[in-house]
């Protein structure tokens, strides 16, 4: 049986959202949908008077919670098998846990009762620096959502950290029968640009191939593996983190690799997927590669 979509919810409008996203994703690959509430309520409820009447209990609302999300994706898509549960344990080590068993992790932008002002919540974004299945964090403005640009992104990292990106981006192109924007950011050092030697010499010049070189090498094998997915290469120069940010604005899906060192247990996390998590305008995949 094919390994579930897992999805973080809390109750929240960035749940919810992730929920809508995660159904349609699930209708794509023919995948169940998981639904997971986490929080340690027993810690909580044994600090709250027991004459609190006025207040349903924590484990009640979570399981509130589970049934109104269970009904939304029934609403919006009757045939996406789906499931739920109520795990009495903190929100990420329960999720990163659940990822063991899941084809991919979906989580919303902000949670329950975190700042309004965060970019990024400390849920998704822990849980995009630590697991080891791909994870998706949902955010972006309505046409990223929606899923209208009919185009994802993939931001093209080198082979020690993008070759699982490859696989991942080149099989959701193909579910979704869109368009594959595979984008390699390169800069050419101060100390180069300087030469004044002719364009088709300059170090400018010579980055750029090298940058379109990588990438011809980094997709060849999925390029040959799925040939019905449209590629279209793109070698720009520019910090990664900017160019795929402002790329972000046309795309469905913005997806990123992410190293994972064995035996590291802090946050597994690049400034470019950083950045990507906080200010992007569509939905952001991090995938992960085993050191």
């Amino acid at each position: 049986m094919e390994l579930p979509l897992v999805v973080g919810v809390d109750g929240s409008d960035g749940s919810l959202a992730a929920v809508d996203w995660a159904v349609d994703e699930a209708a794509r690959h023919g995948l169940p949908l998981r639904l997971v509430y986490a929080s340690w309520w027993e810690r909580y409820e044994e600090a709250v008077p027991s004459d609190s009447l006025d207040r349903p209990s924590e484990r009640v609302l979570a399981e509130h919670i589970t049934a109104s999300a269970m009904e939304r994706v029934k609403l919006r898509n009757p045939e996406v098998q789906v499931s739920a549960e109520v795990i009495p344990h903190e929100a990420v080590p329960a999720l990163l846990s659940e990822g063991h068993n899941a084809s991919v992790l979906v989580t919303g932008s902000r949670g329950r009762g975190e700042v309004a002002g965060l970019l990024l919540g400390s849920v998704g974004l822990a849980v995009a620096a630590r697991a080891h299945r791909p994870v998706i964090v949902v955010r972006g403005d309505k046409a990223g959502l929606a899923g209208t640009h009919e185009r994802i992104v993939l931001g093209a990292g080198d082979p020690a950290t993008g070759a699982e990106a490859v696989r991942f981006s080149f099989r959701e192109a193909e579910a979704r029968g869109c368009t594959l924007d595979v984008v390699r950011a390169w800069r050419c050092p101060p100390h180069e640009s300087a030469d004044r030697t002719k364009p088709a010499q300059s170090p400018a010049h010579r980055h750029e191939e090298q940058a379109s070189a990588l990438l011809d090498h980094l997709i060849e094998a999925a390029v040959a593996d799925h040939p019905k997915v449209r590629v279209r290469r793109n070698t720009v120069e520019g910090p990664a983190r900017k160019v795929l940010l402002h790329r972000s604005g046309g795309a469905d899906l913005l997806i990123v690799g992410a190293r994972r060192r064995k035996g590291h247990f802090g946050l597994q996390l690049g400034l470019v997927a950083h950045t990507l998590l906080h200010h992007a305008d569509c939905p952001v995949a991090v995938v992960p590669q085993q050191a």
